[in-house]
């Protein structure tokens, strides 16, 4: 018998080598197939350079290379990683942790199928039966017609009368968005000014550009009279007005009332997705309430009316998922018996993900990074597919160390079908798990970017690396807590699952709210807590910016250094910015010209007029402290701090933000870097740099630790710290037990998710939660402090 092994079983290990991407410098790693591999290493090593940006973009992109042309044009154009030689790829699927868009009409329930599956299930048994499963859509408007149509027939012809309808689900007041809006217009404009005095609060609302020149040419207002003098219709005109079409100067504009171009321009965004200057005017102007019509629920009221065993779409798509896998289990109707089954797959794979306290109605832009990424595992749970390369991105991200145990088994399953599963992760016990680990480093930026460790668990445990070192830390519970100055009182918090919550959280200390992902943690924040005056919410929305953004411009540090330039040179600040008149003309600022290919990927090559510096040479003849523009974006944070301290560079204003950016460990950055090449954890730590600037008492931090390396937690606590004995409120919603263990005082939600959460399981100190043992936060903390801090 021949036992020689088929030539087909060689192909077990993915081989990248000479891989270059971003900061990667020229590294070789054979990967094994079949099997989990983990990458750790600090936040900015290379990480997803190597793992999304070099192994699932090369995969991604030969699979689009087997559609026709034609089919490619649709896709997204994918460049070659900059890697020399990629072998024993399989099919890619990522699941990173890219908030789901944030659509005001899309629900857990639409980006999964299920409402689909739903639907079906009413149109064929909801009684009385209204109509087709289009019928119980939220986004189908029912409409109908009647009229003339003319067609040929026989060689002649023929005009008949036809008329037509379309029953859909929509509720016909808020238009399928299940919300209605108000608007306070004390924050539209300010009455006692008129409109050349700039009397609109709106913004992009100047009067020196178009709306100023529609205004004046349209000859319906005085444009010096005071709002508050306006007659009825007047500010009829000026608030509701439909479009008008106009000719001012000889150029056809269109006029809109303000309120109609407010939801044309800002309203159709959720808001989460908006810049943060519109985000704030939305939250001061507009009020959205319940829709008085379909109470919520987004349908009218014959989609409502048709039940199932009592039961209407609306209260399933409301229920807590794990509460409808029963419903739905219950059902036994063999004419839609398949589609039941596939249903019921769905939801208990809600459950069995940690996200059974969901339900279908939660709009899709409020989900956090981690359930929106475990939402997308769902679909893959009950896949068929096997030999899959499977790519996660911190999948414990918002996870409680309880729930990190469940998804772990999940990633095992995966790799039990067949598939090879690669994960970028930090937390110990995810890494764990690993049967083959790949360490990067040593530090991050230009200072990483190489293989620290391959090998395994145990192998890394041993290495001389920051992760091998770090690995096996245990945090230990602080000697003496802060005393409270004060207490931030929350009462009857009954937002999402909170049952009429009490609590008074502590000021003056670092207080951490804690509990499973589900509790009702963000609830009460975001519920009771956040809006209130002097208090700075920030949270896990990721940051929005173009490859023309960066550390500078995010911010505002750019603004004190180009009025300094301006200053010492004579001239205008504008030339000192490459997306103003300081750009190169060639690449329009952009440092590149890219050369658009059709369907091939386009290609983009350092401009030869500026040399990617991204000024006009003459703008680069302009300097400060001996240096020019270009130089300056160049250097990193840690360099440019010293840079403008002193000496004739010196700029407070600026070393004030290069500080804090400092402080959150961005110190390898460079303050031109586009915001595109940041990973994850640093685009949140360069938003709490941001944010840490804003005139604030209280700071809420959401899990601040994701993305960050076990190293540079010690780090952020020093930092948490400092904020606290400078004098302010420091509030955390983390799963971290390191943050538990450094806390000043614990408010733990429990004891489970949904409408098992929602209630107060223990308010003290961490030392009193571990002698306690009393929650499953309280045993998970218990385990990870050092044995010899609970005898004392």
């Amino acid at each position: 018998m021949n036992t020689a092994a088929h030539a087909a079983d060689s192909h077990d290990l993915i081989r990248v080598h000479g891989a270059r991407e971003n900061n990667l410098k020229d590294i070789s790693v054979d990967l094994p197939k079949r099997r989990l591999t983990v990458f750790t290493g600090v936040s900015g090593s290379g990480k997803s350079s190597l793992v999304f940006a070099t192994i699932a973009a090369e995969s991604q992109r030969l699979i689009n290379e087997t559609y026709s042309a034609f089919v490619q044009g649709f896709m997204p154009a994918m460049a070659r990683p900059d890697v020399d030689l990629l072998e024993g790829l399989t099919t890619a699927i990522l699941v990173d942790q890219e908030r789901i868009g944030a659509n005001p009409r899309s629900t857990v329930g639409t980006i999964t199928d299920a409402n689909a599956m739903l639907r079906i299930v009413f149109s064929r048994l909801g009684q009385p039966h209204i109509g087709s499963p289009q019928a119980f859509s939220f986004n189908v408007a029912s409409i109908s017609g009647a009229g003339a149509v003319t067609f040929e027939r026989g060689g002649e012809t023929v005009k008949e009368r036809r008329d037509f309808a379309v029953v859909g689900g929509m509720c016909p007041r808020c238009e399928g968005r299940g919300a209605v809006t108000d608007f306070d217009r004390s924050a539209l404009y300010d009455e006692t000014k008129s409109l050349n005095e700039g009397a609109l609060t709106i913004p992009g609302y100047s009067m020196d550009g178009w709306y100023g020149r529609i205004f004046r040419g349209s000859g319906w207002f005085d444009m010096d009279k005071p709002i508050g003098k306006y007659t009825k219709k007047e500010l009829d005109a000026l608030l509701y007005k439909p479009a008008t079409k106009l000719k001012v100067e000889g150029i056809n504009l269109t006029y809109l009332g303000l309120i109609p171009q407010i939801q044309k321009s800002f309203l159709v965004k959720d808001v989460d997705s908006m810049q943060p200057h519109i985000r704030a005017f939305v939250e001061r102007a507009v009020t959205f309430a319940a829709c008085p019509e379909c109470g919520g629920t987004r349908l009218n009221e014959g989609a409502r009316s048709s039940k199932v065993n009592g039961i209407s779409i609306a209260d399933a798509c409301d229920m807590q998922i794990s509460d409808l896998a029963e419903w739905v289990r219950e059902l036994d109707e063999p004419s839609v018996g398949p589609l039941l089954d596939s249903l019921r797959d769905t939801l208990d794979s809600f459950v069995d993900i940690g996200l059974g306290y969901l339900s279908l109605a939660r709009p899709s832009g409020t989900l956090s990074g981690g359930e929106a990424q475990r939402t997308k595992m769902i679909r893959h749970l009950g896949s068929s597919l096997t030999d899959i390369t499977y790519v996660f991105d911190e999948p414990s991200v918002g996870l409680h160390p309880h729930d990190i145990q469940r998804m772990n088994r999940l990633l095992l399953q995966l790799r039990d079908k067949g598939n090879t599963v690669l994960v970028v992760e930090h937390k110990p016990e995810v890494i764990g798990i690993a049967d083959h680990v790949v360490d990067l480093g040593p530090r991050a930026g230009t200072a990483g970017g190489e293989v620290m460790f391959e090998g395994t668990v145990e192998g890394l445990r041993a290495a001389d690396t920051i992760t091998g070192k770090h690995l096996d830390d245990r945090a230990r519970l602080k000697d003496s807590v802060r005393t409270p100055s004060g207490a931030l009182e929350v009462r009857a918090a009954n937002t999402n699952n909170l049952r009429n919550v009490d609590v008074d959280i502590p000021l003056g200390v670092l207080a951490v709210l804690t509990g499973v992902a589900g509790s009702g943690k963000s609830s009460l924040i975001g519920g009771s807590v956040a809006g209130r005056e002097g208090v700075v919410t920030i949270d896990q929305t990721a940051i929005r910016g173009s490859r023309r953004s960066n550390p500078a411009t995010y911010t505002g540090l750019l603004e004190p250094i180009r009025k300094a330039f301006a200053k010492a040179n004579g001239v205008k600040p504008a030339l000192f910015s490459a997306n103003s008149e300081g750009a190169c003309p060639a690449c329009k600022g952009a440092g590149v010209v890219y050369q658009d290919l059709g369907i091939m990927a386009g290609v983009a090559t350092t401009c030869v007029e500026c040399e990617g510096k991204r000024f006009q040479a003459a703008v680069l003849e302009y300097h400060l402290g001996g240096r020019d523009i270009s130089e300056v974006l160049a250097m990193p944070v840690a360099q440019a701090k010293g840079f403008f301290a002193e000496g004739e560079a010196r700029i407070p204003a600026a070393h004030k933000i290069l500080v804090r950016l400092d402080d959150v460990g961005l110190g390898y950055v460079s303050l031109g870097q586009p915001l595109t090449t940041l990973s994850g954890g640093e685009r949140q730590r360069l938003k709490l740099a941001a944010q840490m600037g804003d005139k604030g008492e209280v700071y809420i931090l959401d899990e601040p630790t994701s993305g960050l390396h076990l190293a540079d937690v010690e780090q952020l606590l020093s930092l948490l710290d400092r904020l606290v004995d400078s004098g302010k409120s420091v509030i955390v919603i983390e799963h971290h037990q390191a943050v538990m263990a450094h806390a000043d005082w614990i408010i733990d939600l429990g004891p489970g998710a949904g409408h098992d959460g929602g209630a107060i399981v223990f308010e003290g100190t961490p030392a009193e939660l571990v002698a306690q043992r009393s929650t499953l936060t309280a045993e998970h903390l218990a385990d990870y402090v050092d044995s010899e801090t609970l005898v004392s």
